[in-house]
């Protein structure tokens, strides 16, 4: 795909006798190529998921650099999390810290030329922050403003940007080339973003916040712990898993059947030699379970 590049117009009257200059265009119109710019990156295709692990070395390292940091901190301030919290607290919370990063998803909208999902996410903000009570309660589904997330990550794939290499980050978890952008990026228009840009407390507590809405997170995924039990390579989960939500994310929850098959590579697959590696990793675990038994 072409970058486009903003013209520069030379006005007629910026030219003078001795030397000739160059006036910026107009504010308007720069706005309005700015506009157009935006309109034709976002009418590109989509392009199609890759399958492959070039820095699976990498990557490993890293998964197991932040599954350590998990086990060791990251888990139990979660499970303690849940412990002193009800439910209805933490939906609660949850309600509260997606609609602060609402302005997020409005900006993407309106980046990836989706007015009618600015317009209805912009609804939701306004009812959620003023009805709501500032986000704490969600009367905006009530109103058939139902909630919806999006992204720079996403707003790049809309755009026509290939996804690159599969990629994990320490402290930050799967990525990709691509969507890594998403992270500076969306900071920019998260609001808890702007509260630590804007305050420089001691202890820099200015982070708190979002440093909470990460526990926050991993306090919802404990409850689908259970899916990891007798998966035979956690790394290759977690990486399929992530590309096939990131798939249904730009796609709006519908990617076309070709598109799955390529990713999921169900054309050329071996299911009994995936059956057999599984069975023989569930019979090892079996049977090193029965020697703990015996010690």
């Amino acid at each position: 795909m072409t970058t486009l590049s903003e013209p520069r117009l030379l006005h007629p009257r910026a030219i003078e006798t001795k030397s000739m200059r160059l006036r910026p265009p107009h504010p308007h119109l720069r706005a309005g190529l700015l506009a157009l710019s935006v309109a034709l990156l976002a009418g590109c295709a989509i392009a199609k998921p890759r399958t492959d692990d070039p820095w699976e070395g990498f990557n490993r390292e890293m998964y197991s650099f932040n599954d350590a940091a998990d086990k060791a901190v990251i888990r139990p301030v979660a499970v303690g999390y849940r412990k002193v919290t009800s439910a209805n607290m933490r939906r609660i919370v949850a309600n509260f810290f997606a609609n602060v990063k609402m302005p997020i998803t409005i900006i993407n909208d309106i980046l990836q030329v989706d007015p009618k999902s600015a317009a209805r996410n912009t609804g939701r903000f306004v009812v959620n922050s003023t009805v709501g009570f500032a986000g704490l309660f969600d009367p905006a589904s009530e109103m058939e403003l139902p909630p919806d997330e999006t992204d720079f990550g996403v707003t790049l794939a809309k755009w026509g940007l290939p996804e690159g290499p599969y990629l994990v980050l320490p402290l930050v978890g799967s990525t990709t080339a691509r969507d890594v952008w998403r992270l500076p990026v969306d900071n920019y228009f998260d609001p808890l973003g702007w509260y630590a840009k804007d305050h420089n407390l001691r202890f820099h507590a200015e982070y708190l916040p979002n440093a909470f809405y990460l526990i926050t997170l991993r306090a919802r995924g404990i409850e689908a712990e259970g899916l990891l039990e007798g998966v035979y390579d956690p790394y290759v989960f977690y990486r399929d898993a992530y590309r096939q939500r990131r798939l249904y994310a730009i796609y709006n929850g519908a990617p076309p059947a070709d598109v799955i098959d390529q990713m999921q590579g169900t054309n050329d697959m071996d299911v009994d030699k995936l059956l057999d590696e599984q069975h023989a990793y569930e019979n090892k675990a079996s049977e090193k379970g029965k020697d703990n038994g015996k010690h």
